[in-house]
């Protein structure tokens, strides 16, 4: 129905073209032929580049190893600087009231890891002597960012082995909550009470992450025993548990032990993944070939080569002189799943961006412009990815160059990224009742879990929709 309604639009918009007055509307509807005119008889071509060294630009965390014919052997790791509260409560509180502390890795109840749930595995967390460099990118080296002697805790886990709560953020006072596992890390009780005296003491070096930093530079986060499994944890924070005295007009009590949250990894602090991916001898093999093959995190990309100037070409040939108007251009990807141990899946989303423009979009934080670069959802029925959007980009090249294509405009790179969305609530209609909005705020780079795909670009379906309109 929607694809008639354009077409019904698209055809309205050329006859409104010559209808400009009453007497001529009757003639110009009359005297002229409008088609509809759909081609996807283009070709895409393409081959799969390493891309092992990548700017994560996500709060996302990685943890654990995991290795699995038809994939390869991963294992990930995790720094992260801090964000401090800005206010802690220190009323009826005193630092021997500290009674411990605990880091918090808050993990998907659903999708929230890869592999063998049961695989025992152990974490160590180093207290890092530094602040991390910025940018920094997946194969960076903690080496001199921390002290092997400065132990912080070691702790047992699985991805189930968390409690599970419910994750509450709050944006434009709107609350969204989300069902996490919280895998609890006991940390030294003297930390906690450090960080207590020195809120009570320097308040100013809770102001700003730079100004904790010199007091708490972050944490590294380390896989320190087994294989089996990879986790995506959603977000990391350090919970104090206190005791406090409370002051009554009959007798003073000290009360059960409170909790909250000194210091949280978030988008405003440095973090990042640290991750060594070696594909499998199958996946090498499949890219020997010529296939095209996406893996993540930290593995294969896709560069092709977007027909471009044939579809200007050949649509100007056809229509001539006639009024004409671009409808749509779409690019449809069927894939393939290689066999892998675990059933490791697509990557959810896929970014199409201009070759030369991709390190900017991904250092600079950018969202698609539909221009020179574009996302699409993996889409399981069909086993495809549906790149939409693209009439901007032909329109661009046929109205502001003439419809000369430059070596730009041909070479795409298609690299797998996690995309963040903000869904709020829209107004409240009498007829339609109250919904919801959802909108791109971030695409980064694709941390969230492992992924493989192999692009089918031989049956890959450009296809180009236009109507045109003859005047006799």
């Amino acid at each position: 129905m929607k694809q008639t309604f354009n077409v019904i639009l698209a055809v309205a918009m050329l006859l409104g073209l010559y209808a400009c007055t009453d007497e001529t509307i009757g003639m110009s509807i009359t005297d002229s032929v409008s088609s509809i005119i759909e081609d996807s008889s283009f070709v895409i071509t393409g081959h799969s580049v390493l891309n092992d060294r990548v700017q994560m630009r996500t709060t996302n965390k990685m943890l654990g190893a995991l290795q699995a014919d038809g994939f390869g052997t991963l294992t990930a790791e995790a720094v992260t600087m801090w964000m401090p509260a800005n206010k802690i409560d220190t009323t009826g509180v005193k630092e021997e009231f500290i009674d411990s502390c605990r880091l918090k890795l808050r993990v998907p109840i659903h999708d929230g890891y890869t592999g063998d749930e049961l695989a025992p595995m152990r974490l160590n967390v180093y207290r890092l002597n530094k602040a991390l460099p910025s940018p920094i990118y997946s194969d960076f080296d903690p080496t001199d960012y921390y002290d092997s002697d400065d132990l912080l805790a070691s702790e047992s886990y699985s991805p189930t082995s968390g409690r599970i709560e419910v994750d509450t953020t709050y944006a434009s006072g709107s609350a969204q909550s989300d069902t996490v596992r919280a895998i609890s890390v006991p940390m030294p009780v003297e930390l906690g009470r450090e960080l207590f005296r020195t809120y009570v003491n320097n308040p100013e070096k809770f102001s700003s992450p730079r100004a904790f930093a010199d007091v708490f530079p972050g944490i590294y986060i380390t896989n320190s025993y087994g294989s089996g499994h990879v986790v995506n944890i959603k977000a990391v924070e350090l919970d104090v548990y206190y005791r406090q005295l409370v002051h009554t007009d009959t007798k003073d009590s000290i009360s059960p032990a409170h909790g909250q949250s000194y210091l949280a990894s978030t988008p405003e602090v440095t973090s990042n993944n640290i991750i060594r991916f070696d594909i499998d001898d199958a996946v090498e093999e499949m890219v020997d070939r010529g296939e095209a093959i996406i893996a993540a995190p930290a593995g294969y990309e896709v560069q092709v080569r977007f027909p471009i100037q044939d579809i200007i070409d050949k649509y100007q040939a056809n229509v001539g002189n006639s009024q004409a108007l671009i409808n749509t251009l779409t690019l449809e990807l069927p894939v393939s799943v290689p066999e892998t141990e675990y059933d490791i899946q697509p990557p959810t989303y896929l970014l199409m961006v201009k070759t030369s423009k991709k390190d900017n979009f991904i250092n600079g934080d950018s969202l698609t412009n539909n221009k020179d670069s574009f996302y699409a959802i993996y889409e399981k029925a069909s086993k495809s990815y549906v790149f939409t959007g693209l009439r901007n980009y032909v329109l661009n090249i046929i109205n502001n160059q003439g419809g000369i294509a430059s070596e730009d405009d041909f070479n795409f790179t298609i690299t797998p990224v996690d995309v963040t969305n903000y869904t709020y609530s829209s107004s409240y209609s009498y007829y339609y009742g109250g919904g919801s909005t959802s909108t791109v705020t971030k695409i980064s780079p694709m941390v969230s879990r492992p992924a493989i795909v192999r692009l089918l670009l031989d049956k890959a379906k450009i296809k180009i929709t236009y109507s045109k309109q003859i005047v006799d």
